[in-house]
């Protein structure tokens, strides 16, 4: 299949209010992955992390990636990934979107959240806890027409706290960054 640009989401202020909160947030032994790529912009400006791998089920993101110097692999959320990450990134498919609306391409993928803007992010929180270290923290970037609340509630049924560590508003709508961490580590006194 011939590479195409135009199937590859782009930068925009999601990717870099995710950023920024990464950098923020990494310490320099931090395994660190990251799901559902793109561009691969984030995974190749971690380099302060002890090790950063990146995923993403569209494979001209993954080119992309890789000619932007990150680790990637392509496939579906977690699926194949062993081992354990300190820090989980994601910029998930998070618009609502009815059937009748769907562009069915790859892009697709990176814009798609299903009719309630949260199908991949619910996935997501069923499966993180298989890699996430003990300690380990998620970023997740949603908009305000996923939800807050209902994400956090999503996340604290798979028992994890969630709070929003970064925020921007992006051409009148509000961008969030939420860190969740497993509600074990709260009761225990700690917050990673």
């Amino acid at each position: 299949m011939p590479f195409d640009p135009a199937q590859v989401y782009q930068p925009e202020a999601d990717t870099f209010l995710l950023l920024n909160a990464a950098l923020q947030e990494l310490r320099p032994a931090d395994r660190v992955l990251e799901i559902g790529t793109g561009s691969g912009l984030i995974a190749s400006r971690l380099d302060r992390a002890a090790y950063v791998v990146a995923t993403d089920i569209n494979p001209h993101a993954v080119r992309s990636a890789r000619e932007c110097g990150a680790e990637v692999i392509r496939t579906d959320l977690f699926a194949g990934i062993r081992g354990t990450f300190d820090i989980i990134l994601f910029n998930p498919p998070y618009l609502p979107t009815q059937p009748d609306e769907r562009i069915d391409d790859w892009l697709e993928y990176a814009l798609d959240g299903g009719e309630t803007g949260r199908e991949t992010i619910d996935r997501f929180a069923r499966d993180a806890g298989r890699v996430l270290a003990r300690e380990g923290r998620i970023l997740l970037l949603i908009s305000e027409l996923t939800g807050v609340d209902e994400t956090a509630d999503m996340f604290s049924r798979q028992g994890y706290s969630c709070r929003t560590v970064a925020e921007t508003d992006a051409e009148g709508e509000m961008l969030y960054v939420l860190k969740c961490t497993r509600q074990s580590n709260e009761l225990a006194g700690r917050d990673p």
